[in-house]
């Protein structure tokens, strides 16, 4: 406890605090720029330090990617660092946390709010394996019971038929592609026709494009896939072809129509963009409660429930987990459980046990 307790008091200049603005200032902000590894007579304990320079390395060493890592930090500064940051780890109580965790249940999604309250618990658990406290204040937070409700929003077929008769032939193609392959928007930009096989009827993505970066890697195992394409869908692809004025195996088959910071060639779409010039545009436009990528994976997974098993919707959206593909994406189908009923009623029962009115 002495040795806790001396950590937080070494420090007490705020975490953000700049160099040059006093003796404690100048060798806080030196440590938080060099070396990791405090000096023996010298530790800086906030929690904003702890988690930028002993928490974050090992989580990018181990379980994040690159564009995970760069969500995570968003939002654990902005969820957990900037009520907390400046305090010393010993200060932070149990009530301090579960109150702000009980504020944020009343703005943020409950994706949000139970991400924050995993990386209170795992921050902290971190600061006892190191030595930095001995209890771990958010051990037994509670979950607020009102969490904002998750968004659920699914298109019928006849308003994706519409979205698909709204648009021109780039993008009907491109969104005709999206909603049979279900292709995520950082695997669908990178798409180039080198994976076009016109002969087979087939697919591949070799890459995915985030932030401005294409990667060689995607967001699951099965992100980089080949995927096999209906004949009249290949068809159309061959002719999106014949229209493209870069028809090379290393051009993108969705191109940026603009050529950026003076390229040779167009780069990918982005799809900040894409879904701001595009879907947010065409939501408006056709009256649709909401429209971009994720509400049509969604969408495709909870209308394909009619169409194949629940371990070739799995395959289509190219999940790792079964579990994922149920519990996140397939919607319920009031028609289908109707349907359900029925046939468990007519299992049941002969036409002479049942009843006529």
């Amino acid at each position: 406890m002495e040795e806790a307790a001396r950590r937080g008091a070494v420090c007490q200049v705020e975490d953000d605090q700049a160099p040059g603005t006093g003796l404690a200032g100048r060798d806080c902000r030196a440590e938080d720029r060099g070396t990791t590894q405090p000096r023996a007579d010298e530790h800086i304990a906030t929690l904003g330090w702890f988690t930028r320079n002993r928490f974050f390395p090992l989580r990018e060493g181990s379980t994040w990617k690159e564009e995970t890592a760069a969500i995570r930090k968003i939002e654990i500064g902005q969820d957990i660092l900037a009520p907390f940051g400046n305090l010393p780890l010993v200060q932070i109580d149990k009530v301090m946390l579960q109150t702000h965790l009980n504020a944020l249940a009343k703005k943020l999604s409950a994706g949000r709010v139970q991400h924050a309250r995993f990386y209170m618990k795992a921050i902290f658990e971190e600061a006892i394996d190191q030595d930095f406290v001995q209890k771990n204040p958010a051990r037994e937070l509670i979950l607020p019971r009102e969490l904002r409700p998750v968004d659920k929003t699914t298109l019928t077929w006849d308003q994706l038929r519409l979205v698909l008769a709204s648009v021109p032939l780039r993008d009907r193609i491109l969104l005709t592609l999206d909603m049979t392959e279900t292709f995520r928007p950082s695997e669908l930009f990178a798409l180039r026709w080198s994976g076009f096989d016109m002969d087979a009827r087939t697919l591949t993505v070799s890459q995915t494009a985030s932030k401005g970066k294409l990667r060689n890697h995607g967001t699951t195992k099965q992100s980089l896939r080949t995927v096999h394409l209906p004949e009249g869908l290949a068809n159309e692809l061959w002719l999106w072809k014949q229209e493209c004025p870069d028809q090379a195996p290393a051009a993108f088959i969705f191109p940026n129509s603009r050529k950026r910071n003076r390229a040779k060639k167009n780069g990918f779409i982005r799809t900040d963009n894409y879904r701001a010039r595009v879907l947010k545009k065409l939501a408006q436009e056709l009256g649709l409660a909401k429209l971009n990528f994720q509400v049509l994976r969604r969408t495709m997974a909870t209308l394909a429930q009619t169409k194949g098993g629940v371990k070739d919707v799995q395959g289509v959206l190219g999940h790792s987990r079964a579990d994922t593909t149920v519990n996140v994406y397939m919607q319920q189908i009031e028609a289908g459980v109707k349907q359900t009923l029925d046939a468990i009623y007519s299992e049941l029962t002969t036409p002479e046990m049942r009843p006529r009115l």
